[in-house]
């Protein structure tokens, strides 16, 4: 399967081969001679002793044409004296990238260098620069995408898989409690006849019952304006503490396979009761002691007359005893204690 690099710095050629340039992001290469300088899917400036003029920074990187193998395009560099420039970005450049050495031979030792600089106004600047590049990787199934809504492509965004769905992660699980999602895939109308019908690979084997189900499921051909509907319905029939990884693969004719991987929880229901009793209990003997707290404050300060019923307990103590409850002296007996 193919995943999307780790950096914006890649690109798909002519023939929807990628091309992960990630190592050689913010690699510096100057032009001899002239105060041109690049730095790789960063920016591109100008250095001379007033101080740097910045043509731009990376914007994006995509296949080239004719010579040129890629080309890279650079905005919102400096605005003096280019406030004036498309949708105000300021000074910009074009970086054409050519495998390899210079027409010219300007390469030494099959190291990157810049070819030439052409300033095309004063507000822009065309770089041709020769890089040794490396083998191209795997076939990209252009404009395939799998998300949970038919709009939305979380999982898989122009046939590469996103970071957190290629392999299991427990920050993008699917808990116990979910017995099934629901995926929505959509491709180029032109070559949704291509895609086939998806399998299923789940580690551990045992444990997870997985079945898949929907348009999706039958190879249906998905396309922008009817995206396919793949549900997938899966039981838990062992507990683990470690999460169950489904591995779904997406064949596509003449490309690299679509893959990616769910995970699923598949704890025990009985964890939940058991933290709600030892919380709830947690709380019973906190609200105990705040109110034996409670009573012995009151009893401090107010008599132990203060404390709830203790006055209907005397009264009931002094009728039971056979004394004048209106005396004066069961009175005082009973209000100071004496």
């Amino acid at each position: 399967s193919v995943v999307v690099p780790a950096t914006s710095c890649y690109a798909l050629d002519n023939s929807s081969h990628i091309h992960d340039f990630s190592s050689w992001f913010g690699h510096p290469i100057e032009y001899d001679g002239v105060d041109y300088a690049i730095r790789f899917c960063k920016d591109v400036e100008t250095r001379s002793q007033p101080g740097y003029v910045a043509f731009g920074r990376f914007n994006y990187f995509v296949a080239g044409s004719g010579r040129y193998d890629f080309v890279q395009e650079f905005y919102n560099g400096d605005l003096q004296h280019c406030e004036i420039s498309l949708d105000k970005r300021g000074r910009t450049a074009q970086v054409n990238i050519i495998c390899g050495d210079c027409p010219n031979g300007r390469c030494k030792g099959g190291l990157e260098c810049v070819c030439n600089v052409t300033l095309e106004s004063d507000c822009r600047i065309i770089v041709e620069l020769a890089i040794p590049c490396e083998k191209p990787g795997l076939r990209v199934f252009e404009g395939f995408t799998v998300g949970f809504h038919p709009r939305s492509w979380e999982i898989v965004y122009n046939g590469m898989t996103q970071i957190g769905y290629e392999k299991a992660y427990k920050d993008y699980r699917f808990d116990t409690d979910q017995s099934d999602v629901s995926l929505y895939m959509t491709a180029i109308a032109s070559l949704s006849h291509l895609v086939k019908k998806p399998s299923i690979k789940v580690s551990p084997e045992t444990g997870l019952e997985v079945t898949l189900s929907g348009s999706g499921a039958t190879g249906t051909p998905p396309t922008t304006l009817s995206p396919t509907l793949l549900n997938i319905d899966w039981r838990c029939e062992k507990t683990s503490e470690n999460p169950y990884e489904v591995e779904i693969t997406i064949p596509v004719e003449g490309y690299d396979p679509i893959q990616f991987t769910l995970t699923k929880m598949c704890e025990s229901r009985q964890k939940g009761w058991a933290l709600f009793g030892i919380f709830s209990c947690v709380f019973f003997v906190i609200s105990i002691l705040f109110c034996c707290g409670g009573f012995v404050y009151k009893t401090r300060v107010q008599g132990i007359d203060a404390l709830p019923g203790m006055t209907i307990l005397s009264a009931c103590l002094e009728t039971v005893s056979g004394d004048d409850p209106n005396s004066q002296a069961s009175w005082t007996e009973r209000k100071y204690g004496t």
